[in-house]
């Protein structure tokens, strides 16, 4: 199922544009080598553990490709597998198969690293109920299915776009003036313009912690840089210091440095939720095979 900020006209689109940039004005090596009426079955393989995503992506890929491809799956998407584990096959017309290949598993690849990435994170913010959540920090025009991965893992999506919350940034903040200016002006658009979008902003020091708490307009305080992180010691008392000042007034998200390693630290500080880039931004992508047979 398509979370709600991706339709199937989308999907289609980045999946048409993957093939024509494969594909160009054709497969030549296909065209040469395998007859057009040739049929063949194909498997796709994990060849090492992790969580799968990106399945309804690839069906698409073959769908673009070749309408005749039928694709079965065996887990469904967000689904932990082992290596060596059957994903699902593909059958029918040869030509169509080989020519989505290459498309449908850089999506599957790219979208279960992140799944995988992310899961890894859930599980360990788990004992202390903390949220993780993901950033901008996307692939230009794969930024619904980067996301998408994410949620498939476990994450939560932040905001989608610039339009979909109010985050005051340190640059927003230095050119609106200060904290509570900036605080005043999303205030006053807010309700003349987006009555039911969220305010969060950027808070780099105890000093603007305790402004924007006690100035009372934001629903979420960005808690940026809190961390530190020296020869593989965790020093989280500033966050700590800085969830303790908000006393609850609104919800923490802490960012900068937020890796595999440093989550249960940081958690452990009663933050609400840690968001990290490098889900989307650096990812490792998950192995996966496709190896086809004739007949």
């Amino acid at each position: 199922m398509l979370p709600d900020y991706l339709t199937h006209d989308h999907l289609t689109e980045v999946l048409e544009h993957a093939i024509e940039e494969d594909v160009g004005p054709g497969d030549v090596t296909t065209l040469a080598t395998v007859p057009p009426d040739q049929p063949a079955t194909a498997v796709i393989r994990a060849k090492e553990a992790g969580v799968v995503a990106g399945l309804e992506a690839a069906a698409c890929a073959f769908a673009v490709t070749d309408r005749a491809l039928e694709v079965s799956w065996n887990v469904a998407d967000g689904t932990a597998v082992e290596s060596g584990q059957e994903i699902g096959t593909i059958a029918g017309p040869a030509q169509g198969m080989l020519t989505a290949e290459r498309p449908a598993l850089n999506l599957m690849q790219r979208m279960s690293g992140i799944a995988t990435a992310t899961h890894r994170m859930v599980d360990a913010a788990r004992p202390h109920g903390t949220e993780i959540l993901d950033t901008r920090k996307t692939a230009p025009g794969l930024r619904r299915l980067d996301k998408w991965a994410v949620r498939l893992g476990g994450g939560t999506n932040h905001r989608i776009g610039l339009y979909d919350l109010f985050l005051i940034k340190d640059n927003h903040i230095a050119a609106a003036g200060g904290v509570a200016p900036a605080l005043d002006a999303a205030q006053t658009y807010r309700a003349e313009h987006a009555p039911d979008l969220a305010i969060e902003i950027e808070t780099r020091t105890l000093g603007e912690v305790r402004t924007a708490a006690e100035h009372g307009a934001a629903d979420i305080l960005l808690l940026d840089n809190m961390v530190t992180v020296d020869d593989g010691t965790v020093d989280t008392s500033m966050l700590r210091d800085a969830v303790a000042l908000v006393d609850g007034r609104c919800r923490t998200e802490a960012s900068g440095n937020v890796t595999l390693a440093t989550v249960p630290a940081i958690a452990e500080t009663g933050v609400d939720a840690l968001s990290s880039g490098a889900l989307t931004h650096s990812v490792t992508a998950l192995d996966l095979s496709m190896k086809i047979g004739m007949g």
